[in-house]
């Protein structure tokens, strides 16, 4: 299968991954669900439009992008698309027991989402890693197909 990939501003990514993650732990440490809802629809919509037409990559690049010339940085659409869609998955959970009354297990739940987005944000984004593995046909020497090694 052949790779799709997008060029967005090294900065706008971080930018991306660092501000919903905040977004998240305000959401937990705050109690907000309003929050955790405003970061599905950011993943939702992310996962819809791609990594490159992502609204905080937009939010980026229409603001603080304007002001200097950005490095930029390869990314695998299948693979943004995928942990957008994790991500966005995860957190409609944490908004559906929120708002569902079952507030104990919803904070619970985004207590772990946040974490998650904590890995991501700081580089090791486990979603991505995990769509590359699948892709590849596995990730270690008992999964992989034969004559194909992904580690």
């Amino acid at each position: 299968m052949r790779e799709k990939i997008a060029k967005v501003e090294k900065a706008g990514f971080l930018f991306c991954r660092v501000g919903v993650m905040v977004l998240v732990w305000v959401a937990f440490f705050l109690k907000l669900p309003e929050l955790v809802l405003l970061s599905f629809i950011i993943l939702f919509i992310s996962a819809l439009a791609g990594v490159n037409r992502a609204p905080m990559i937009l939010l980026w690049r229409y603001t603080f992008g304007f002001f200097s010339k950005q490095k930029t940085e390869v990314l695998n659409i299948r693979a943004m698309r995928f942990a957008h869609s994790l991500g966005a998955i995860l957190s409609g959970l944490c908004v559906v027991f929120l708002y569902a009354g079952l507030t104990k297990l919803g904070w619970v739940l985004t207590g772990i989402f946040a974490l998650l987005k904590t890995i991501s944000a700081l580089g090791f984004c486990p979603a991505s890693k995990l769509y590359t593995c699948m892709a590849n046909g596995g990730c270690c020497a008992l999964t992989t197909r034969k004559g194909k090694r992904t580690c």
